[in-house]
């Protein structure tokens, strides 16, 4: 039995041995795997998901738990719009209780820079539908009870949401399950295979699966899985920490930011709180190897972001390689990235908590943990097809946006994989942007 050191995750039943052949297969079991095999088996199409841990086991379930629009890049924001309904939907549709309620999110503007970003992000998304306005200083602190700090307002969007990761993932698994989707955990991938110039389906520890079309969707392990294809994708992992408290009384419903604490109200009456200001990058191979084409968004968050060299720039360089379908692999020996939290970090955000929220004193954290962030250098995902490699479908780079975006990027992926027409333009997520010669660019609203 897999034991993580993360939160509990509500349990999954998943398939037993393995199919022969199915129309799509999906790679990983987080939000992206899991929300793609829902709608494609709502489709009815023959799908089977392989997660080499447990659903949920990495980032899905590591998160903060926020679903927003705010501050969100304006390329996102017809996938985010989409992914509200979805998550309604689902909430509504007698599948379980995943947390999701329309609390609202509130980024507060430390300075006046801050706020004028936050003006003109409310301008640009206006003629998405999105309604956001400014929180001023009085109003803010309505709706954050006690807070002992002064801002100059606050992004505010009141659509926005929060949801329980722990919960929502496998819910959302079990209700693909219902669907006639098979779900095979601690069942890893070893390699994506190919025949006739097309993809022919994956082959995993206990055996090979033809498929038409595959989708990998493995978080922070796709780099890997697609190195092994002989296509180089530009991603990084980051370290991203986390704790929770024990329930409290502190009258904060809507998920809220201050740059050095954000914090989540939960289901169980605690809280989940983190930083939105800081992060721990390792180094390693492949942070060397895309150095030029990281050091724009590097630079724009160097103030928040430690760079680390350890043991990991050894272990990844020596172990962390594609093998064939026929040999054990580093699937199979690291069934789920399970990194201990960043402490002087998260020692940080505690001070910073208490400080400004004077009612969190005493007996603060109950439960820490840490998870690694698929990141791009745009800040924006891969949902994609590709061209040189037909059947192949690629999902990942969500780069901390995944859970809230989730539901509506998993649609995107079934479609692509059935050839149907997205609800809104992958074009923008397209894999080939990193070599077709347009300009990357970011977008940094908050």
């Amino acid at each position: 039995m897999l034991t993580l050191s993360g939160p509990e995750i509500h349990p999954v039943q998943g398939a037993g041995e393995i199919p022969r052949s199915v129309d799509v297969a999906i790679v990983g079991g987080g939000v992206i795997g899991v929300s793609a095999a829902l709608h494609l088996a709502r489709q009815g199409v023959r799908t089977a998901l392989f997660e080499k841990g447990v659903v949920a086991g990495e980032q899905s379930s590591r998160n903060w738990g926020w679903v927003r629009m705010a501050g969100r890049d304006l390329r996102e924001l017809p996938l985010m719009l989409r992914a509200h309904k979805l998550w309604a939907d689902f909430q509504n549709g007698n599948h379980g209780d995943t947390g999701y309620r329309r609390c609202g999110i509130v980024y507060a503007s430390k300075t006046p820079d801050a706020r004028r970003r936050h003006e003109r992000w409310i301008e640009a998304a206006a003629p998405f539908g999105v309604e956001a306005r400014m929180m001023e200083p009085g109003e803010l602190a309505q709706a954050v009870p006690g807070l002992a700090r002064t801002f100059e307002g606050a992004l505010f969007v009141p659509g926005d949401a929060r949801a329980e990761p722990q919960r929502a993932v496998p819910l959302m698994a079990s209700a693909a399950i219902a669907q006639g989707a098979m779900i095979h955990q601690n069942c890893a991938v070893r390699a994506v295979e190919t025949a006739g110039g097309r993809i022919s389906g994956v082959a995993t520890e206990h055996g090979r699966v033809s498929a038409g079309t595959v989708i990998v969707a493995g978080g922070a392990w796709s780099r890997l899985l697609l190195k092994g294809l002989g296509l180089s994708l530009p991603q990084l992992k980051i370290l991203s920490s986390a704790f929770r408290t024990a329930p409290i009384e502190a009258g904060i419903e809507s998920c809220a930011s201050f740059s050095s604490f954000a914090l989540r109200r939960r289901l169980d009456g605690g809280y989940t709180v983190a930083s939105s200001a800081e992060s721990l990058a390792q180094i390693t191979p492949d942070a060397l190897r895309f150095f030029r084409t990281f050091l724009p968004a590097y630079l724009a968050e160097r103030r928040g972001m430690s760079l680390r060299l350890g043991r990991d720039f050894i272990d990844e360089a020596l172990r962390w390689q594609p093998r064939d379908g026929d040999r054990p692999s580093i699937f199979e020996a690291v069934r789920a990235l399970d990194p201990q939290p960043h402490q002087a970090n998260l020692a940080r955000v505690r001070s910073a908590l208490t400080e400004a929220l004077p009612a969190f004193r005493g007996g603060v954290a109950v439960q820490s943990w840490a998870g690694m962030i698929d990141t791009m250098p745009d800040a924006i995902p891969v949902i994609s097809t590709l061209d040189s490699h037909p059947g192949l479908v690629v999902g990942t780079g969500f780069t901390g946006h995944g859970f809230g975006i989730g539901p509506a990027a998993g649609e995107m992926l079934a479609d692509l994989a059935t050839g149907r027409t997205p609800a809104s333009d992958p074009r923008p997520f397209r894999f080939s942007r990193f070599t077709d010669g347009e300009k990357l660019s970011l977008q940094y609203w908050l």
